[in-house]
Protein backbone atom coordinates (compact mmCIF):
# COMPACT_ATOMS: atom_id res chain seq x y z
CA UNK A 1 0.00 0.00 0.00
CA UNK A 2 1.31 2.97 -1.18
CA UNK A 3 1.17 6.77 0.47
CA UNK A 4 0.75 9.66 -0.55
CA UNK A 5 4.35 11.36 -2.11
CA UNK A 6 5.47 13.89 0.32
CA UNK A 7 5.13 17.53 -1.34
CA UNK A 8 7.15 20.16 -0.30
CA UNK A 9 7.23 21.46 3.60
CA UNK A 10 5.45 24.46 3.64
CA UNK A 11 6.93 27.33 5.33
CA UNK A 12 6.29 27.95 9.09
CA UNK A 13 3.33 30.07 10.73
CA UNK A 14 3.97 33.62 10.94
CA UNK A 15 4.11 34.45 14.89
CA UNK A 16 0.51 35.77 15.95
CA UNK A 17 2.47 39.44 16.99
CA UNK A 18 2.77 39.55 13.50
CA UNK A 19 -0.70 39.69 12.06
CA UNK A 20 -2.66 42.62 11.75
CA UNK A 21 -5.30 43.14 14.30
CA UNK A 22 -7.22 46.60 14.87
CA UNK A 23 -7.99 47.31 18.49
CA UNK A 24 -9.34 50.75 19.85
CA UNK A 25 -6.52 53.29 19.68
CA UNK A 26 -4.97 54.88 22.66
CA UNK A 27 -4.55 58.84 22.52
CA UNK A 28 -1.57 60.66 23.26
CA UNK A 29 -3.62 64.06 23.89
CA UNK A 30 -7.80 65.31 24.55
CA UNK A 31 -7.11 66.98 21.09
CA UNK A 32 -6.56 63.75 19.35
CA UNK A 33 -8.83 61.95 20.59
CA UNK A 34 -11.21 64.57 20.15
CA UNK A 35 -10.40 64.65 16.31
CA UNK A 36 -10.61 61.04 16.49
CA UNK A 37 -14.42 60.54 18.02
CA UNK A 38 -15.41 63.68 15.33
CA UNK A 39 -14.16 61.48 12.46
CA UNK A 40 -15.94 58.07 14.41
CA UNK A 41 -18.76 60.15 14.15
CA UNK A 42 -19.29 61.70 10.80
CA UNK A 43 -18.12 57.98 9.46
CA UNK A 44 -21.35 56.43 11.43
CA UNK A 45 -23.73 59.07 10.22
CA UNK A 46 -22.69 58.68 6.85
CA UNK A 47 -23.56 54.85 7.25
CA UNK A 48 -26.55 55.40 8.80
CA UNK A 49 -27.72 57.69 5.73
CA UNK A 50 -26.41 54.76 3.71
CA UNK A 51 -28.85 52.30 5.91
CA UNK A 52 -31.47 54.12 5.04
CA UNK A 53 -31.85 55.22 8.88
CA UNK A 54 -32.90 59.04 8.12
CA UNK A 55 -36.42 60.16 7.89
CA UNK A 56 -36.45 63.85 7.60
CA UNK A 57 -35.07 65.74 10.32
CA UNK A 58 -34.87 63.10 12.79
CA UNK A 59 -32.05 60.88 13.17
CA UNK A 60 -29.08 61.74 15.82
CA UNK A 61 -25.48 60.72 16.65
CA UNK A 62 -24.51 62.20 19.70
CA UNK A 63 -20.72 62.23 21.29
CA UNK A 64 -19.35 62.90 24.34
CA UNK A 65 -16.16 65.45 24.35
CA UNK A 66 -13.04 64.16 25.76
CA UNK A 67 -11.98 66.84 27.36
CA UNK A 68 -15.65 68.65 28.56
CA UNK A 69 -17.72 66.26 29.99
CA UNK A 70 -21.15 67.42 29.94
CA UNK A 71 -20.53 68.85 26.10
CA UNK A 72 -21.54 66.98 23.24
CA UNK A 73 -20.99 66.80 19.21
CA UNK A 74 -23.93 66.00 17.29
CA UNK A 75 -24.77 66.27 13.53
CA UNK A 76 -26.19 69.70 12.52
CA UNK A 77 -29.30 70.12 12.51
CA UNK A 78 -30.87 69.42 8.73
CA UNK A 79 -27.92 68.62 7.14
CA UNK A 80 -28.15 65.23 5.21
CA UNK A 81 -26.19 62.49 6.93
CA UNK A 82 -24.51 61.62 3.86
CA UNK A 83 -23.18 65.24 3.48
CA UNK A 84 -21.87 65.65 7.10
CA UNK A 85 -17.82 66.20 7.46
CA UNK A 86 -16.20 66.42 10.29
CA UNK A 87 -15.68 70.43 10.52
CA UNK A 88 -19.97 70.24 9.89
CA UNK A 89 -20.09 68.97 13.36
CA UNK A 90 -21.24 71.04 16.54
CA UNK A 91 -20.53 71.00 20.03
CA UNK A 92 -23.26 71.64 22.46
CA UNK A 93 -23.28 72.21 26.33
CA UNK A 94 -25.83 69.92 28.70
CA UNK A 95 -28.53 72.60 27.76
CA UNK A 96 -28.48 72.19 23.88
CA UNK A 97 -26.64 75.64 23.35
CA UNK A 98 -24.04 75.74 20.37
CA UNK A 99 -20.96 76.48 21.36
CA UNK A 100 -18.78 75.32 18.52
CA UNK A 101 -20.09 75.29 14.87
CA UNK A 102 -22.55 77.05 12.49
CA UNK A 103 -25.55 75.14 12.84
CA UNK A 104 -28.04 74.79 14.59
CA UNK A 105 -29.12 71.54 16.84
CA UNK A 106 -32.37 69.75 16.97
CA UNK A 107 -33.30 70.42 20.62
CA UNK A 108 -35.90 67.67 20.52
CA UNK A 109 -33.32 65.12 20.13
CA UNK A 110 -30.67 66.84 22.09
CA UNK A 111 -32.93 67.07 25.31
CA UNK A 112 -32.86 63.01 25.72
CA UNK A 113 -29.57 62.56 24.34
CA UNK A 114 -27.94 65.14 27.11
CA UNK A 115 -30.20 63.22 29.63
CA UNK A 116 -29.12 60.20 28.95
CA UNK A 117 -25.41 61.24 28.63
CA UNK A 118 -25.96 62.72 32.12
CA UNK A 119 -27.51 59.59 33.90
CA UNK A 120 -24.44 57.09 32.04
CA UNK A 121 -21.04 58.87 32.58
CA UNK A 122 -19.57 55.63 31.39
CA UNK A 123 -21.42 56.12 27.79
CA UNK A 124 -19.50 58.06 25.53
CA UNK A 125 -22.29 58.15 22.37
CA UNK A 126 -26.10 57.67 21.78
CA UNK A 127 -27.40 56.74 18.62
CA UNK A 128 -31.11 57.00 17.94
CA UNK A 129 -32.51 57.20 14.54
CA UNK A 130 -36.56 56.46 13.35
CA UNK A 131 -34.84 53.28 11.56
CA UNK A 132 -38.04 51.23 9.73
CA UNK A 133 -37.91 48.13 11.22
CA UNK A 134 -36.87 49.65 14.46
CA UNK A 135 -39.90 51.52 14.52
CA UNK A 136 -42.12 48.31 13.88
CA UNK A 137 -41.00 46.32 16.58
CA UNK A 138 -41.71 49.87 18.96
CA UNK A 139 -44.63 50.28 17.54
CA UNK A 140 -45.70 46.25 18.79
CA UNK A 141 -43.69 47.62 22.29
CA UNK A 142 -42.20 44.34 22.64
CA UNK A 143 -38.50 43.63 22.82
CA UNK A 144 -36.12 41.27 21.30
CA UNK A 145 -36.69 37.78 21.47
CA UNK A 146 -33.34 35.65 21.79
CA UNK A 147 -33.85 34.10 18.12
CA UNK A 148 -30.37 34.58 16.39
CA UNK A 149 -26.66 34.99 17.82
CA UNK A 150 -27.14 38.34 17.17
CA UNK A 151 -29.91 39.14 19.37
CA UNK A 152 -28.65 37.04 22.26
CA UNK A 153 -26.13 39.95 22.38
CA UNK A 154 -29.51 42.11 23.47
CA UNK A 155 -30.47 39.42 25.97
CA UNK A 156 -31.60 40.73 29.19
CA UNK A 157 -29.35 43.99 28.06
CA UNK A 158 -32.09 46.26 26.49
CA UNK A 159 -35.20 47.64 27.97
CA UNK A 160 -38.56 49.06 26.88
CA UNK A 161 -39.75 52.41 27.50
CA UNK A 162 -43.50 51.66 27.84
CA UNK A 163 -44.97 54.87 27.59
CA UNK A 164 -45.65 57.84 24.23
CA UNK A 165 -46.00 61.18 24.84
CA UNK A 166 -45.01 62.89 21.62
CA UNK A 167 -41.80 64.84 21.13
CA UNK A 168 -39.75 64.74 23.29
CA UNK A 169 -38.82 68.46 24.32
CA UNK A 170 -38.37 69.00 28.08
CA UNK A 171 -35.60 67.61 30.25
CA UNK A 172 -37.99 65.39 32.29
CA UNK A 173 -38.77 63.66 29.77
CA UNK A 174 -35.27 62.60 28.70
CA UNK A 175 -34.68 61.63 32.42
CA UNK A 176 -37.45 59.48 32.36
CA UNK A 177 -35.77 57.87 29.13
CA UNK A 178 -32.64 57.33 30.64
CA UNK A 179 -33.93 55.65 33.52
CA UNK A 180 -35.94 53.47 31.71
CA UNK A 181 -32.66 52.59 29.73
CA UNK A 182 -30.97 51.98 32.98
CA UNK A 183 -27.55 49.84 33.27
CA UNK A 184 -28.22 48.44 29.53
CA UNK A 185 -26.79 48.96 26.21
CA UNK A 186 -30.14 49.61 24.35
CA UNK A 187 -33.76 50.68 24.71
CA UNK A 188 -37.20 50.07 22.75
CA UNK A 189 -38.85 53.39 22.66
CA UNK A 190 -42.95 51.96 22.36
CA UNK A 191 -44.34 53.54 18.97
CA UNK A 192 -40.67 55.34 18.51
CA UNK A 193 -37.89 53.46 17.95
CA UNK A 194 -34.91 52.52 18.93
CA UNK A 195 -31.54 54.05 20.91
CA UNK A 196 -28.36 52.76 21.83
CA UNK A 197 -25.49 53.48 23.44
CA UNK A 198 -21.62 52.68 23.69
CA UNK A 199 -18.64 53.54 25.14
CA UNK A 200 -16.78 54.64 21.54
CA UNK A 201 -18.74 56.19 18.97
CA UNK A 202 -18.39 52.48 17.14
CA UNK A 203 -19.74 50.57 19.57
CA UNK A 204 -22.87 52.91 19.66
CA UNK A 205 -23.17 52.88 16.04
CA UNK A 206 -22.68 49.25 15.33
CA UNK A 207 -25.65 48.29 18.59
CA UNK A 208 -28.01 50.24 16.58
CA UNK A 209 -27.16 48.66 13.13
CA UNK A 210 -27.35 45.58 14.88
CA UNK A 211 -30.34 45.61 16.76
CA UNK A 212 -32.40 47.31 13.54
CA UNK A 213 -31.40 44.10 11.76
CA UNK A 214 -32.32 41.79 14.30
CA UNK A 215 -35.70 43.48 14.95
CA UNK A 216 -36.38 42.80 10.89
CA UNK A 217 -35.39 39.24 11.36
CA UNK A 218 -38.25 38.86 14.90
CA UNK A 219 -40.37 40.60 12.46
CA UNK A 220 -39.83 38.48 9.13
CA UNK A 221 -39.69 35.39 11.04
CA UNK A 222 -42.53 35.76 12.80
CA UNK A 223 -44.22 36.26 9.98
CA UNK A 224 -42.95 33.17 8.40
CA UNK A 225 -44.29 31.00 11.81
CA UNK A 226 -43.43 30.73 15.23
CA UNK A 227 -39.72 31.53 15.84
CA UNK A 228 -37.64 28.88 18.41
CA UNK A 229 -36.34 30.31 21.24
CA UNK A 230 -32.48 30.01 22.31
CA UNK A 231 -32.66 28.83 25.65
CA UNK A 232 -32.00 31.33 28.96
CA UNK A 233 -28.63 29.62 29.51
CA UNK A 234 -27.41 29.50 25.57
CA UNK A 235 -28.84 33.11 25.42
CA UNK A 236 -26.60 34.66 28.54
CA UNK A 237 -23.40 33.14 27.14
CA UNK A 238 -23.80 34.36 24.03
CA UNK A 239 -24.72 37.63 25.29
CA UNK A 240 -21.35 37.47 27.42
CA UNK A 241 -19.09 35.89 24.62
CA UNK A 242 -20.67 38.95 21.73
CA UNK A 243 -22.51 42.12 24.02
CA UNK A 244 -19.51 43.55 25.07
CA UNK A 245 -18.37 47.31 23.53
CA UNK A 246 -14.65 45.95 22.65
CA UNK A 247 -16.53 43.34 20.64
CA UNK A 248 -18.98 45.67 19.01
CA UNK A 249 -16.07 47.98 18.03
CA UNK A 250 -14.46 45.14 15.99
CA UNK A 251 -17.49 44.06 14.53
CA UNK A 252 -17.92 47.78 13.32
CA UNK A 253 -14.39 48.10 12.00
CA UNK A 254 -15.33 46.65 8.50
CA UNK A 255 -18.28 49.63 8.08
CA UNK A 256 -15.69 52.32 9.15
CA UNK A 257 -13.10 51.25 6.72
CA UNK A 258 -15.08 51.24 3.91
CA UNK A 259 -16.82 54.25 4.69
CA UNK A 260 -13.18 55.93 5.01
CA UNK A 261 -11.73 54.59 2.08
CA UNK A 262 -14.82 55.15 -0.20
CA UNK A 263 -16.18 58.60 1.06
CA UNK A 264 -12.36 60.04 2.36
CA UNK A 265 -13.95 63.54 2.32
CA UNK A 266 -15.98 63.19 5.20
CA UNK A 267 -12.21 64.06 7.28
CA UNK A 268 -12.39 67.67 6.11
Amino acid sequence: MHGTPAGPTPPPPLPTDQLRFAMPPMHDSVEEERRHRKERLAGALRIFGRMGFEDGVSGHITARDPEYSDCFWVNPFGMPFSHVTVGDLVLANSEGQVIEGRYHVNQAAFTVHSQVHAARPDVVAVAHCHSVHGRALAALGELLDPITQESCAFYEDHALYDAYSGVAVDAAEGRRIAAALGSHKALVLRNHGLLTVGDSVDAAAWWFLSMERSCQVQLTARAAGRPVLIDHRMAVATREQLGGDLVAWINYQPMWQNIARSEPDLLS
